[in-house]
């Protein structure tokens, strides 16, 4: 006993020395390695049952209860029966006489220790681990450590670990379910009785939320406990009669408690005058003040009720999540239903009532007051009943869905915070999809679906239209922050407003007329007063200024051109609505809608109100600026309308509207492209510019003045550069509107040998810099800009008309021809540096993607010698080992570009294959095969999955006979050499770390296997097919890729599936025979269970079960002490 006594002295002193902050790390490691050493010795847990029985050190309690799990989880199965009998019974009894003493986190972890051993023993050899913690839940002093235990023993018993076999853990579920009607109903007794007790009644529904139900803290906290123990059960369980009507009725009890505002009561007292006094008491009432509770007892505070309000409503989204309902159940589902609609009602409930101040509060003030957490959890339902369950419901006649709807809306537009307004808005957006789904799936009563629900979704969209207005909602739309930008590369008002202008076009879709008879007007009130500024423009010599100062005037118009910039953004979002099967119904409102934003455009640019002094610069400008923007914008929106309007007109020979329209347009569009505009505008005229050249395509608009304009800003005036971005959308949009066939012209009349002149004279003068740059050494600082920008814009306007038509590729490339030329003689004197040799890459790319066939063949292979010749491995190994670096950017490029002439069907490029493998074998993969290199390593991949891919008869000469008949035994292999060099390059890539080229490369196996059977081709069955199979099985069993592990499993089955019988009878034996850790009776239980299944259900079972309770015996025969006889 002394010598006991001694340890914990000298324990205490070792664990209070360790959290000391004077304590050095090295002292700390030496501390570290003496408790290990200890802990790690025969028996050492008896010494630790001794600590936690003497000690009230924190430390020294955690590091005994460290031991005795370590004990159980690693070392269990080493342990003597003697002993283990000895724990089961020793621990239980301590916690039973210490629980209530023990801080909190200690009496966790000894729950833990012993459910860890209920987890290995349970039921062959601690029979009663479960009926003890059941007869604790039943016993009142003890309920609240049942009730622990139990949770517990949810979590641990039923969530995988390692140190379970998988018939383990089945047998573990089996017994859990087993039990479960008993414990749903001990938690339905716990529930309803403390129900009964403070409230005085247990009938449904029970007293208003706003009523006073008080509860004692220690009846709160059981409440707690038995909801987090429900909802831990219902993420597991599956819907079964144990669910019962009188549970579901209790958990939704304490659901109302969310639904609670802070209990005010007013008490009286008598002053020392004999007056009386009246004062009101928030959130807890005296002792004995009327509240049924005995003296002494302390009341559950508003904050405890909204956390039992959140558990309850937990456990029934653990209900509501769950899709599978059987049939039986819709009766369940109904009442889960109604009683949420009840819920619903009393959040959005603004009655009087006498015992609060609720008539004095608005839905908003009452949701304001109700917890954050309270509220999220009963958004999540709501999103939850209306995805998964709307569907089962909506037809039964016991729940009024129009009301519910109706009380959503409530419940929507009354959210206290943006966030919780949006995360209703998605629910909307969720029933509107279903309502559309429904609509095209039920033509024949579509108009009676609809009619239904009319009113309320006209209601929504006006609701909506009202949110995203500053002159309806200033002071709330002014906390959003409209500068920073969220990963979605959007801010917080853009992500508001695209929000809700998508519920809009959801609305849209299924009421047309009405969305657009309640949006226009609005609309039309904001622009009345946009095009009434021009009367309040002073001039004052060359200034001009908006003569509005007056603060509530400004206030005023800054909330007009707010709105009229998020009405624009929605009248342009509705364009698609307008064009297809509808063109000709909705023309009319269409035309009306292009009309007056043309008009609004040319207002804007005409009077140049960006460059208006005003009154609130800061505030006036960038409002006066995006409401211009955002008009172009929406014009751009319905480029597709007027494609299709173009068409239409042609056909009636009448172009009059058609030419007014585009004329003016262009007019607006073209005095905005200045290097004197804001950028905001100038890109916004710039994107209007290439959606007319591309998406319109007029004849008649490279003619207009105005664009003749552009194309002399550009080709001669070069004073005046525009920004980058600008200059490379107005060249694609001048580029396109030479190069692009006009709509609904035939051949004849495309003017084609006119256009190619146009077109090679613009290129000239685009590229006149570039093509006379001097060559090094005469270097002129300036080079670098003029290669940069002249480069990047021939990449765009060669994108630009990748997908066209032949005869706009070939005028493309031979205006292009002479820059080309000059770039491939460039390259090689730009080499080292990889700034300018990127930007060259990129641009032969896009070349190589584009126009290979205008190239040529020669050509072609002239620019791919002289790209081989320059990567030698010197090179290579100097911009690849600069990771991240514009040099391995540049050998990415490279790799790309060799990756589109390998897919070149036909024999064109197949003389180049030799050299090209030979780059990507022994001069990139040596560099990248033992370094990470991500970005190159996936590219070179890539590469060499497209060579065998697409040239496999390099590779294999076999017939069509043979490949349709599967056989591998006739198969004629060349470049045998090569192919298997390129297999244990991708059998490599599988022991390294990176998941991602992992997950590309195993992709590339199965598409190589699916088109080519490359898994049936008799080299790879006789030499790798196992090896394959071996090293994706090991690393399942080193969990080092678990996030791929169905992709891995499933390729496994591919592989076995080419012979089932050698996978059963050969390699599993063998494979099972090389893994260390296991003995001989192990070995067999493995390839007996491994069951000879030849569907992929079943075998991904097996590869589950093999991985599982190899690693389970491994850290079994680890655990036993040295000398352990096996049998």
């Amino acid at each position: 006993m002394a010598t006991e006594e001694a340890s914990l002295c000298a324990l205490e002193s070792l664990m209070t020395e360790f959290f000391h902050s004077c304590t050095t790390n090295e002292r700390k490691r030496e501390i570290e390695e003496l408790l290990n050493t200890f802990a790690s010795q025969a028996g050492s847990w008896r010494h630790c049952l001794y600590f936690l029985s003497h000690s009230r050190n924190e430390y020294v309690m955690m590091y005994s209860l460290t031991v005795f799990e370590n004990l159980v989880n690693k070392m269990w199965v080493g342990v003597a029966s003697e002993e283990k009998a000895e724990l089961r019974s020793c621990l239980p009894k301590l916690l039973l006489s210490q629980h209530a003493v023990l801080p909190f986190f200690i009496r966790n972890k000894l729950c833990k220790v012993i459910v860890d051993i209920g987890r290995q023993d349970w039921p062959m050899f601690y029979h009663d681990f479960f009926s003890n913690t059941l007869q604790l839940v039943q016993t009142p002093a003890m309920m609240s450590l049942g009730l622990v235990l139990l949770k517990m023993t949810s979590e641990e018993l039923v969530c995988p670990r390692e140190d379970l076999s998988v018939a383990r853990k089945e047998e573990l579920r089996k017994l859990l379910l087993e039990q479960i009607p008993t414990v749903l109903n001990l938690l339905t007794g716990i529930l309803e009785t403390v129900w009964e007790k403070h409230s005085g009644s247990a009938t449904t529904p029970p007293p208003s939320p706003t009523s006073a139900v008080v509860m004692g803290s220690e009846s709160g906290a059981l409440c707690s406990l038995a909801l987090e123990c429900l909802a831990h059960l219902f993420s597991w369980i599956p819907l079964s009669s144990s669910i019962t009507p009188a549970l579901l009725a209790s958990i939704f009890h304490f659901a109302r408690f969310g639904c609670q505002l802070p209990i005010k009561a007013k008490s009286t007292t008598a002053t020392s005058n004999g007056d009386t006094t009246t004062t009101t008491v928030g959130d807890t009432l005296p002792a004995n003040g009327g509240t049924g509770l005995p003296r002494g007892v302390q009341q559950v505070g508003q904050s405890e009720r909204a956390r039992l309000g959140v558990l309850a409503m937990n456990c029934i989204n653990e209900l509501m999540c769950k899709n599978c309902v059987p049939l039986d159940f819709e009766e369940f589902l109904l009442r889960i239903s109604q009683q949420t609609f009840f819920l619903l009602q009393k959040l959005t409930n603004t009655n009087s009532h006498s015992n609060t101040n609720t008539n004095t509060h608005t839905v908003k003030n009452r949701l304001q007051e109700l917890d954050e957490s309270y509220l999220e959890k009963f958004t999540d339902f709501l999103r939850l009943f209306v995805s998964v369950h709307l569907r089962r419901i909506e037809s039964n006649a016991q729940f009024p869905l129009v009301e519910f709807l109706a009380l959503l809306f409530k419940y929507t537009f009354n959210q206290p915070t943006h966030e919780g307004y949006l995360a209703c808005l998605d629910i909307w957006s969720i029933f509107l999809d279903y309502m559309t789904t429904k609509i095209r799936s039920r033509l024949a009563d579509s108009d009676s679906v609809l009619n239904r629900y009319k009113d309320a979704l006209v209601l929504l969209l006006r609701e909506v239209l009202n949110r995203i207005q500053f002159r309806l909602n200033q002071s709330q739309l002014e906390e959003l922050d409209d500068e920073t930008l969220d990963d979605d590369k959007q801010t917080e008002w853009q992500r508001y407003l695209r929000q809700s202008l998508e519920v809009v076009a959801k609305v849209m879709e299924l009421l047309p007329s009405q969305t657009f008879s309640t949006l226009f007007p609005v609309l039309q009130e904001d622009l009345d007063i946009y095009l009434g500024l021009q009367q309040f423009i002073v001039t004052t010599g060359t200034s001009r200024r908006l003569n509005i100062t007056a603060e509530a005037d400004c206030r005023k118009l800054h909330c007009a051109l707010r709105d009229l910039s998020s009405l624009l953004q929605a009248v342009g979002r509705l364009a698609e609505f307008f064009t297809g099967d509808v063109f000709t119904a909705r023309s009319s409102d269409a035309l009306a809608i292009v009309q007056r934003l043309v008009e609004v455009t040319c207002y804007g640019s005409q009077i140049s109100l960006y460059d208006v002094e005003t009154a609130v610069p800061s505030v006036l400008k960038p409002d006066l600026i995006d409401v211009h923007a955002q008009s172009l914008a929406a014009l751009q929106a319905y480029s597709h309308w007027l494609a299709q309007f173009c068409s239409e007109v042609q056909r009636q020979q009448d172009q009059t509207r058609f030419v007014s329209l585009i004329t003016s347009s262009m007019a607006a569009t073209t005095p905005l492209i200045s290097a004197k505009v804001p950028e905001k505008l100038l890109l916004s005229a710039c994107h209007l510019l290439v959606s007319m050249a591309t998406t319109v395509r007029p004849v008649f608009l490279v003619s207009l003045p105005a664009v003749q304009n552009v194309f002399n800003l550009i080709t001669e005036n070069h004073n005046h550069q525009l920004p980058h971005e600008a200059h490379v959308l107005v060249c694609r949009a001048l580029s396109t509107m030479l190069l692009l066939p006009w709509l609904c012209l035939p051949e004849s009349e495309q003017q084609w040998p006119s256009r190619s002149t146009s077109h090679s004279r613009l290129l000239s003068a685009l590229t006149q810099h570039y093509r006379l740059l001097p060559r090094p050494p005469a270097y002129h600082h300036n080079n670098k800009a003029v290669m940069q920008q002249t480069l990047s814009v021939l990449r765009d306007l060669v994108e630009s008309i990748s997908g066209e038509s032949t005869k706009s590729r070939q005028i493309c490339y031979q205006s292009l021809q002479e820059s080309v030329q000059v770039s491939l003689a460039l390259f090689p004197l730009y080499i080292q540096q990889p700034e300018i040799t990127d930007e060259m890459l990129s641009f032969f790319l896009t070349l190589f993607q584009a126009l290979r066939v205008q190239m040529g063949v020669a050509f072609t292979e002239q620019i791919i010698q002289t790209f081989l010749s320059m990567f030698t491995r010197e090179q290579l190994a100097i911009s690849i080992l600069q990771e991240g670096s514009a040099g391995s950017k540049v050998v990415q490029k490279f790799l790309k570009i060799l990756q589109v002439v390998v897919q070149e069907p036909g024999h064109t490029f197949k003389p180049l294959l030799p050299s090209i493998l030979s780059l990507c074998m022994e001069q990139v993969y040596p560099i990248v095969a033992e370094r990470s290199c991500p970005d190159v390593k996936a590219e070179m991949f890539e590469l060499l999955f497209q060579i065998l891919h697409q040239n496999w008869r390099f590779f294999f000469k076999s017939s069509v006979l043979s490949s349709v008949q599967r056989v591998g035994a006739g198969e004629q292999m060349e470049n045998e050499a090569q192919f298997t060099a390129a297999m244990q390059a991708f059998g490599q890539s599988f022991l390294q770390p990176d998941i991602h080229i992992f997950k590309q490369n195993l992709s590339y196996l199965e598409i190589l296997n699916t088109k080519h059977k490359l898994y049936h081709k008799k080299l790879f069955q006789s030499s790798m097919l196992f090896h394959f199979i071996n090293v994706l099985l090991q690393v399942l069993l080193h969990k080092s890729h678990d996030l791929l592990q169905d992709d891995i499993t499933v390729a496994v089955y591919n592989m076995a599936a080419v012979n089932f019988h050698t996978f059963y009878s050969s390699f599993l034996p063998e494979f099972l025979n090389g893994c260390q850790g296991l003995d001989p009776h192990q070995r067999a239980t493995l390839a007996r269970n491994f069951t000879p299944e030849r569907d992929l259900p079943s075998f991904t079972q097996s590869v589950y079960r093999l991985v599982n309770d190899l690693r389970y015996y491994r850290l079994c025969n680890g655990s036993l002490p040295p000398g352990t006889l096996k049998l």
